[in-house]
């Protein structure tokens, strides 16, 4: 029985095409055997997280540095994730305070704050949002929200920051 010409040019599409998918499989299967293919290097946090307020400097405040160690070394204890906001202009009561409510607006677990502006800031406003934990580095009052880690030696804010930022989020 013979084909026409239609039908042939649709059997050898078909024929072309099961080839082709089959040597892609096989080209597939054979080129990554052996191969060392490495995991995925994204990390999986908590749904918790810790935030920083600082001054203009960010990170690179000698002041803050401890601190940050610190939330990091809790970050690598409990996967929580760690950020930070630094508050521009001259550093005012006045210019820390909408940058702190855009941290509880963010639904940090616990805010950490370091510098002068910054833990006012707290200490003006940490009773309007009685469900957010609040850290003051340096000064501040302690309230029933609010934990003031003193200045000391890095080693010392570090530990107890991490102890603090561990503590607010396993809860």
């Amino acid at each position: 029985m013979r084909l026409s010409g239609w039908k042939r040019r649709r059997w050898w599409l078909a024929a072309a095409g099961v080839a082709a998918v089959a040597g892609l499989g096989l080209g597939l299967w054979f080129g990554t055997r052996g191969r060392y293919i490495p995991p995925a290097r994204a990390r999986l946090y908590s749904a918790s997280s810790a935030c920083l307020l600082t001054g203009p400097r960010g990170l690179a405040d000698r002041q803050v540095a401890p601190v940050w160690a610190g939330m990091e070394d809790a970050s690598l204890v409990t996967r929580t994730k760690v950020s930070y906001l630094a508050v521009a202009g001259p550093g005012t009561l006045g210019d820390a305070m909408p940058y702190l409510g855009s941290l509880v607006v963010r639904h940090c677990d616990v805010i950490i704050a370091v510098g002068q502006p910054q833990t006012a800031a707290v200490n003006a406003d940490s009773s309007r949002f009685p469900a957010t934990r609040f850290v003051a580095v340096g000064s501040g009052a302690p309230r029933r929200n609010v934990t003031v880690v003193p200045a000391g030696s890095s080693g010392m804010v570090r530990s107890r920051v991490a102890g603090l930022v561990e503590a607010a989020t396993r809860q």
